[in-house]
């Protein structure tokens, strides 16, 4: 079978022979859809899509990132990145895949307070280098998610009131635009560029390491509060009256889940819609106990595990899922949030939501309404609240979200009814939290433009056609280039 045999007809044509010199120059793996190990490669941690390139670049350094951009540059192919896939928002078909997770070397600088990252490492590589100097990186709840990704879209994490975006610690980053070139990028050398990759930076290259300032934390006080039966209703409204009277060091969020009844889960969790309040505190345990003592004179809690922890063990906060999964999702910053509207919500995705939703408000505010004289393009600091609405997608295949396109465009519906709910505070969207692919959606262009406001959009959309003009990096909800882009 020949190559162009097995890339989807509206890809451009790969020329074969312009593979040797590709393979020459990078020291990575170069595959081809049918070669072993291709699948593995373009497989990530989101399986409701799934890329499927005319050829992956496995990179093991920046020089072969340089060498595919240039490739598929010479080629008019448009370019995707993954390392681990858990933000995968458009499936390239046909195509050139980077991918960077063999890109793994984590340096901590103890005494500078930072470290530097390549394009494949995650937050828990990160954490774990960190600690033995009292450190912590401002990641976020799930240490296998890319560090990269997170932070180039703002990056809310454990520590997020009390420090701010992850973004907002970033020194330097490497970065291979569309020229090929590979160029560090700092607020010094150019701050218009710098500033863009920070929080609306996903379209602009490829990152192939960053370096970022860590925070001196070692401990902390955290877990959750889990609440379910006569609670369900008074918990999600007294968190919001407590989130109104809390300090800066400590970050929350409420998440809403009714579990089904299956035997993989955990007995405490089967068949039970519960709500959970998770908590990150910097201060002491003793002040800790008594910021959450109106929240647990709510009532019987069905768990309740707060306690002081190493920083390394922060990921038992949130217990995010750890295997691969299908899945689709929106979300929307809000200004505020009543009680009422909260239950509307819980009422539409609850128990009796005809699709198993994941609900998760997350308190702002803090640290991340403000910013350094650097601060990234980070639309929307001033929101009080993030709402997410995820569900997984039963049913889903290698290749798509399902032979039920219906089913998907009712999981799509119910999450736009509950976030209608809050429309009268709604502000816009989180990039990190869209969690499925948004690109094939009638508002793709609505979408792009709620992420930030629309001066920050205005000057995104001139600097991707500036950097970009041929649209190579287009795989992403906020990459929309000005109309003077040319596509590939």
């Amino acid at each position: 079978m020949k190559i162009n045999d097995l890339v989807p007809p509206s890809a451009p044509a790969l020329d074969p022979a312009a593979l040797a010199p590709l393979m020459t120059h990078v020291r990575g793996p170069v595959l081809l859809p049918g070669d072993d190990g291709y699948d593995a490669e373009r497989s990530g941690f989101q399986l409701a899509r799934r890329h499927r390139p005319a050829v992956i670049v496995g990179a093991q350094c920046a020089e072969d990132v340089v060498a595919a951009v240039r490739f598929a540059r010479d080629q008019g192919l448009p370019v995707a990145v993954q390392a681990t896939g858990h933000g995968l928002s458009a499936a390239t078909e046909g195509g050139l895949l980077i991918s960077t997770r063999r890109m793994a070397g984590v340096r901590v600088d103890a005494a500078a307070g930072t470290a530097r990252v390549e394009a494949g490492v995650v937050w828990g590589q990160v954490v774990e280098a960190a600690a033995p100097h009292g450190l912590a990186p401002l990641n976020g709840s799930s240490p296998g998610v890319g560090v990269i990704s997170y932070t180039l879209g703002g990056g809310v994490g454990v520590l997020a009131r009390t420090y701010g975006f992850a973004a907002d610690q970033v020194r330097s980053v490497d970065l291979v635009t569309a020229d090929a070139r590979l160029r560090q990028v700092t607020a010094a050398t150019d701050p218009e560029l710098f500033r863009a990759l920070l929080g609306g930076g996903h379209g602009l290259g490829v990152v192939t390491a960053m370096e970022f300032g860590l925070v001196p934390v070692a401990r902390l006080y955290g877990g959750q509060l889990v609440f379910g039966g006569e609670q369900l209703d008074g918990a999600p409204a007294a968190y919001l009256r407590w989130t109104e009277t809390v300090p800066d060091e400590l970050t929350s969020s409420l998440a809403l889940i009714a579990y089904p009844d299956l035997p993989q889960l955990p007995e405490p969790l089967r068949g039970r819609y519960l709500a959970q309040i998770r908590i990150a505190y910097t201060g002491s345990a003793a002040e800790g106990e008594r910021l959450v003592a109106p929240l647990r004179a709510v009532g019987p809690r069905v768990s309740d595990d707060l306690r002081e922890m190493p920083y390394a063990e922060s990921h038992t906060i949130h217990r995010d899922p750890t295997d691969p999964h299908a899945y689709d999702g929106d979300n929307a910053l809000l200004s505020g949030l009543d009680a009422a509207a909260l239950r509307r919500v819980a009422a539409l995705t609850g128990p009796a939501a005809p699709d198993m939703c994941v609900v998760q408000l997350n308190h702002l505010g803090g640290a991340l309404a403000t910013g350094g004289a650097a601060a990234g393009t980070i639309g929307h600091r001033d929101a009080r609240y993030a709402l997410r609405v995820l569900s997984p997608l039963a049913g889903a295949t290698e290749d798509g979200p399902g032979s039920d396109e219906a089913a998907l465009a009712a999981v799509r519906a119910l999450h736009a009814e509950a976030l209608a709910a809050v429309a009268p505070w709604r502000l816009g969207r989180s990039v990190n939290f869209l969690f499925g692919p948004h690109g094939d959606r009638p508002d793709a262009a609505e979408v792009a433009r709620s992420i930030h406001d629309t001066d920050a959009h205005h000057r995104l959309t001139g600097l991707k056609a500036r950097h970009d003009p041929a649209n190579l990096f287009r795989f992403h909800p906020a990459a929309t280039p000005a109309p003077a882009a040319v596509p590939v």
